[in-house]
Order: structure tokens, then C-alpha cells, then sequence
């Protein structure tokens, strides 16, 4: 099993990654880029959690053996001291314990160069590509020089901020005393390294502190489903209304582009700029300015004025947001109406007698297989109505012990004598009996509950809500590219406090122990003091403030105070907003209940009716085909028959015409050729007697 483990995982890890963005991207309509960018930002992050565990466990065997070495080494030194006093002797094997290979070893050499590769692609992506794609994608410019140039100047604030720190660090080391002769690069990259994660521990506090309570808490309101639909409605409130700004931006922006494009006719050098941006208009207002365009109408210089090509970047920018927004409010308004039918379900089921679960809309989604013969009407009741609630109270407890262990753990993961924090209490339990799939399956457990309180954080913030994640190909790019930046931004400093948090970080616990591959290749903290014995271990005591605080819901209570209406159970404008959203929801649900109620009429008429329409068309064909058959030879005769009398009737106009038009002629010739016939022959007869005569 040397190294399998690894590359199994890292199939595996890639494959899941790719599931993922099939899930929440869509590969027919998004840039490749993006995609790509994307899918190996999420591949990169869920690398170092699957593989962080697999790194602890090898670490502990060369430990294991580490420790072997130097009993052996005693026991030796032992030995030789005793023989010479005494001829008896103390086997080494007495002092030796037995190493067990764990299952997913990975040999020496090869963790070190993985590390290395995956931590440094990973940076490249969110600090400098990740970034700058964004930017160069809601960029406004016509050109790859203009989209470059503003996607420089908008990350000049990110890249300002990252000089800003690494080179604060290196002006402390450079000035200090004991140092500024040893500086080299293996220094300065551990400055750098540092000054990423500074920035990250910083962020990741924040969020931690916020999802360690709010996370728990969600899932123990999920089982009040009162509770649950209120808040719905707030959210549905509030939601229309944002979604009505979009529209009503949409149509502003739609408003200047008809105008633009009326104004520049198809012969104007912008005339391309605006093709452009009619290009990232929705199907309908495409149609709608193709239809009162003229084309065949010449631009004149002198009587309009027409727009700058700056004006027009700036217009292509209000168009790329106003659509991306749009669309934005669009799919997350389905998913929130799904949510609300779905509850207002439950809640009526719940009083059900038949314990058969009963849909008032159909579900958009066509069935699966496990919904048409595992999920049947009955299962979904049992789980819906009566053991969803209890097993979300059962999670939402767990959470809780799981989130006041990593509060005690990151307040006192710094004292190693006596330890106190609980991770490490149970890594190095484990470590004891040489429990490996025990300690991997610890650590992975823990850097996913740490992970999931941080990036759902991001998600859950109402001031975050600009970026979504939204399941069945729904997630625009922009919110693809920030989850792949945030990641990748967040993961190594969280699974670096992890380390720290089960004592194998000796940057912290100052311990003479075995340094894990991944703590290798971040540097010894020790070169900057003030942040691997300060920030690093009293920082993180900050987020007990933050876990107390959003327990409390201050932050909450100050947005409400400020006028940033937030869900607040004891609050009048809240009880309005709910009110407004459950005429919403009811709204909507009769919209969708009469188009279902018309697809079902039509779908009756056509099982009732549509046979026997089809049995009578069929009929009727094969009855015209028979009548066809039969009537040939008839239809051959009659028409034989009419053709033939027609050309005698033709025959008897030509004649009557022809009569009509020359008879008195030809009687008249013929009356006058018989005289003259007539004449002839009596002088003939004339001539013939009087020759007769002579003769």
C-alpha cells in the first residue's frame, strides 16, 4: 500500500471536485476558463483536507521510529556501563516498543514536493489569476488591452494590500538585530508564506467565531418549523424587494442600450462596441431592438451627437452587472418558493391521518429513481413529519459539544504541559495503540467542521449575499470564481491552526517532535517571533468575544438599529415583513396552481378524447385509401371519356367559328368560280364545234 492511498485520494478528490462543479456550474453556457480556474481551485483546497490526515499519520510512524532509535541508542550506552561493573546484561528489546506501519504510508520524499506544488498553485490562483479573472470578466472594455488594464487597476487594492504586509515583515526582519545577517530566501519565503496566512488567520477568526454558534443554531431551528417558515417569509420580503431593484435596474440599463443602439446606426466605427453589448442582453430584449432597428439608415456626423467610446465601456460594465444581478435574484426567488411550498407542505401534513405525504404544487425537478421507489409518499411523512426533527436536534447537539471543543482548544492550545486542548488530548490517545484509522478519521472530521463554519459563513452574512451557490447549474461565474478564490485563501491557515491545535505545529507548542510534510513547507514561524509567539497563539482567543457575541445576535440587533432589517423575533417591522412574504408565497402558489390546473384539463382532454380522434383519423384514411383503390379504373374511364368529348365539342367551335368568321367569303369565291366555270366551258364548247367543222 506504499503511496496507493494517495493516488486513490487524489482520483477521488478530483472526481468529487469535478461532481461539484457539474452540480453548481454549468459547463454549455460558462467561459472554459472560468471552469477550469474554478475546478482546480476546488480541487487544490479539498487536496489539502483529504491528504492533511494521511500526512499526521505518517508523521506519527516516523516519530515512532524516531523515538526507537533513541532508546536504542540509551539502552546500548546502558548496557556497556553495566558490563563493566557486572557480568549480567539488560536487553535492548526491553526498552524498545513495537512501530506499526499505518496503512496509508507515504514514503520519504514525495509529501514534501506534493506539498510544495499544491500550496504554490494554489496561492498563484487566488492572489494573482482568480482575481484578475474576475475582474478582466465584469470588465466593460471592448478590447483584451482595455479589459486588462481595468482588471490591473480594480486588484490594485488586493495586490497593494498583500505588498503592504510582506513588506512590513521584511522591513522587521531587516532591522532586526539577530537576523539581518542570516536573511536569505528560504527566509524571505517564509516571510511570504507568513504574510498570506496572517492575512487568512485574520479572516478565518472572523468567520470561525461567527459559524462555530450560528451553525448549531440553524439546524436546532430547522427542527421548529413554525419558526423556519416565519423566517422564510422575512426572507421572501426582503428578497422581492431586492428583486425588484434588479428588474428595475435591468430595464434602466435595457432603457440606455435602445438609445444607444437607435443612435449608432449599423455603418459607425462603435457600431461593433454596441453589437457587443447586445450580445450580453437577455434573448427578449435582443429581439425586441432587433425589431425597431433600421439598419438601411446612414449615420450623420453632424446633426447627432453621438456617445464616447468611454461612455459606452462604462455602459457595457452597468449592462454585465444589472444582467449578472438579475439573474441572480431570479434563481435565488425558485429556490426560496421552493422552500416556503415545501414547509407550508409539511406544516399541513403534519396533522395528516393517512401518513401519506401530499404535494399542493409539483415539484420543478423531475422524479429520480429513488424518489419514484425508495422516497415513496409514506417515507417522506415518517421523515418529514416526525424523525426530521429529531434527528436535527440530535446534529444540532453534536455540533454544539463539537463547536465549545474548538473554542477550549483554541484558547489554550498553547500549553503543553499539562495539555489542554482536547484535540490533542485525543490524537495523542490514539497515537498510544498506533490507532490510525482512528486519527484519520479525527483529523478529517475536524477539518471539515472547521471549513464548513468558515465557508458557509461567507454564504450566510446578509452582506456576502452578492455570492451564491446555487445547486442544478444556477451558480454564475463570478460566484464560482470567488468560492475558488476564498478557498484557496482560507484552507492553509485553517489546516495550519488545526496542526497547531493537536500539537504538531512546534512553531507553537515549542515541542523537539517530528514536523509534519505540510508545517515543512510553511517555515519555521520562529524567524518572525512576534508573530509565531503573539498573533498566532493569542489571536485565536478573540473568537470566544465572537461566539458570545453571536450568541446574543449583536451584530444582528446593530444591522436592525442602522436600518438593515434583519430577523428579529420581537420587532414590529419584522411581523410586517412576514406578513408581506406569506402574501407573496400565497400569491405565487395560486399562479402556479392555476398553470398546473390548465396542464391538467389539457392533459385529460387529451387522454378522454385524443384516442378516439386517433382511431377516427385512422379510419378515415384507410376508408380514402379503400374509395381510392375502387375508383381508379372509373376515374381512367371517365376521364377518358371527358377528354374525348371534350376535343369533339372543341372540334365543332373551331368549325362553327371558322364558319361564322370566312362562310360568306368562300360562298361568295365559290358562286363566281362556277360562272366562270360555267362560261369556259361553253366557249370551249364553242371552239370545239368550229374545229369540228373545218376538219
Amino acid at each position: 500500500m506504499s503511496g496507493a492511498a494517495l493516488g486513490i485520494e487524489i482520483v477521488v478528490v478530483f472526481f468529487l471536485a469535478l461532481f461539484l462543479l457539474h452540480r453548481y456550474g454549468d459547463f454549455k453556457k460558462q467561459h472554459k476558463m472560468v471552469l477550469f480556474g474554478t475546478l482546480l481551485a476546488w480541487y487544490l483546497c479539498f487536496l489539502i483536507v483529504f491528504i492533511l490526515p494521511l500526512d499526521v499519520s505518517t508523521t506519527i510512524y516516523k516519530q515512532c521510529k524516531i523515538d526507537n532509535e533513541e532508546h536504542s541508542t540509551y539502552s546500548a550506552v546502558t548496557v556497556h556501563s553495566n558490563q563493566s561493573t557486572r557480568n549480567d546484561s539488560i536487553t535492548p528489546a526491553g526498552l524498545r516498543k513495537e512501530c506499526y506501519k499505518p496503512w496509508s504510508y507515504i514514503p520519504d520524499g514525495i509529501m514534501p514536493i506534493f506539498w510544495r506544488v499544491v500550496y504554490w498553485t494554489s496561492q498563484c490562483l487566488t492572489w494573482l489569476l482568480l482575481p484578475f479573472m474576475q475582474s478582466y470578466a465584469r470588465s466593460g472594455g471592448f478590447s483584451i488591452t482595455g479589459k486588462i488594464k481595468t482588471a490591473l487597476i480594480e486588484n490594485a487594492i488586493y495586490y497593494g494590500t498583500y505588498l503592504l504586509i510582506f513588506g512590513s515583515l521584511l522591513i522587521y526582519v531587516a532591522v532586526h538585530p539577530n537576523l539581518i545577517g542570516h536573511l536569505d530566501w528560504y527566509q524571505l519565503q517564509t516571510i511570504g508564506i507568513t504574510a498570506a496566512n496572517t492575512w487568512g488567520l485574520f479572516l478565518l477568526v472572523l468567520l470561525l467565531g461567527y459559524g462555530l454558534v450560528e451553525i448549531p443554531r440553524s439546524y436546532w431551528n430547522a427542527s421548529r418549523r413554525g419558526h423556519l417558515l416565519m423566517k422564510t417569509y422575512f426572507k421572501a420580503a426582503k428578497l422581492m424587494t431586492e428583486k425588484a431593484d434588479a428588474e428595475e435596474s435591468l430595464e434602466d440599463a435595457m432603457e440606455e442600450v435602445r438609445k444607444v443602439s437607435e443612435c449608432i446606426k449599423y455603418n459607425h466605427p462603435l457600431r461593433k462596441n454596441i453589437d457587443t453589448i447586445l450580445k450580453k442582453c437577455p434573448t427578449e430584449y435582443q429581439e425586441k431592438m432587433g425589431r425597431n432597428m433600421d439598419d438601411y439608415e446612414d449615420f450623420d456626423e453632424k446633426q447627432n451627437v453621438y456617445p464616447s467610446e468611454k461612455s459606452l465601456v462604462k455602459l457595457h460594465k452597468q449592462v454585465i452587472y444589472a444582467v449578472q444581478r438579475h439573474n441572480r435574484t431570479r434563481v435565488q426567488w425558485q429556490i426560496l418558493l421552493e422552500t416556503a411550498f415545501h414547509l407550508e407542505d409539511v406544516a399541513k401534513n403534519e396533522t395528516s391521518g393517512t401518513h401519506q405525504f401530499v404535494r399542493s404544487c409539483t415539484p420543478q425537478e423531475p422524479e429520480g429513481f429513488i424518489s419514484r421507489y425508495l422516497y415513496t409518499p409514506t417515507v417522506e411523512w415518517y421523515w418529514e413529519c416526525l424523525l426530521r426533527q429529531w434527528c436535527y436536534r440530535i446534529l444540532a447537539v453534536t455540533l454544539t459539544l463539537f463547536s465549545v471543543a474548538v473554542v477550549w482548544s483554541e484558547c489554550t492550545f498553547f500549553s503543553t504541559q499539562p495539555v489542554l486542548s482536547l484535540f490533542a488530548v485525543f490524537i495523542q490517545l490514539a497515537e498510544k495503540t498506533y490507532n490510525y484509522l482512528y486519527i484519520e478519521m479525527a483529523c478529517f472530521l475536524t477539518i471539515f467542521f472547521l471549513c464548513t463554519c468558515v465557508y458557509s459563513t461567507v454564504f450566510r452574512i446578509r452582506v456576502f449575499n452578492y455570492y451564491y451557490l446555487a445547486s442544478h447549474h444556477q451558480t454564475d461565474a463570478y460566484s464560482l470564481q470567488f468560492s475558488g478564490m476564498l478557498f484557496c485563501r482560507l484552507t492553509p491557515p485553517l489546516c495550519l491552526n488545526f496542526l497547531g491545535l493537536i500539537h504538531m505545529d512546534s512553531a507553537i507548542s515549542h515541542q523537539n517532535r517530528e514536523q509534519t510534510a505540510y508545517t515543512s513547507i510553511m517555515g519555521s514561524m520562529r524567524v518572525l517571533s512576534f508573530i509565531a509567539d503573539g498573533f498566532y497563539i493569542y489571536y485565536p482567543m478573540l473568537i470566544v468575544l465572537l461566539c458570545i457575541a453571536t450568541y446574543f445576535s449583536l451584530g444582528t440587533r446593530c444591522l436592525n438599529l442602522l436600518g438593515f432589517q434583519q430577523f428579529v423575533g420581537d420587532n414590529d417591522m419584522t411581523s410586517d415583513l412576514i406578513d408581506e412574504g406569506k402574501e407573496l408565497i400565497r400569491r405565487e402558489k395560486r399562479k402556479r396552481q392555476r398553470v398546473e390546473d390548465g396542464e391538467n384539463r389539457r392533459r385529460e382532454w387529451k387522454e378522454r378524447y385524443g384516442n378516439q380522434r386517433e382511431d377516427y383519423t385512422r379510419n378515415r384514411n384507410v376508408q380514402s385509401s379503400e374509395m381510392k383503390e375502387t375508383n381508379y379504373s372509373d376515374t381512367n374511364n371517365s376521364t377518358r371519356q371527358k377528354r374525348k368529348r371534350q376535343r369533339v365539342e372543341d372540334g365543332e367551335n373551331r368549325r362553327r367559328e371558322w364558319k361564322e368568321r370566312y362562310g360568306n367569303q368562300r360562298e361568295d369565291y365559290t358562286r363566281n368560280r362556277n360562272v366562270q366555270s360555267s362560261e369556259m366551258k361553253e366557249t370551249n364548247y364553242s371552239d370545239t364545234n368550229n374545229s369540228n367543222r373545218r376538219k
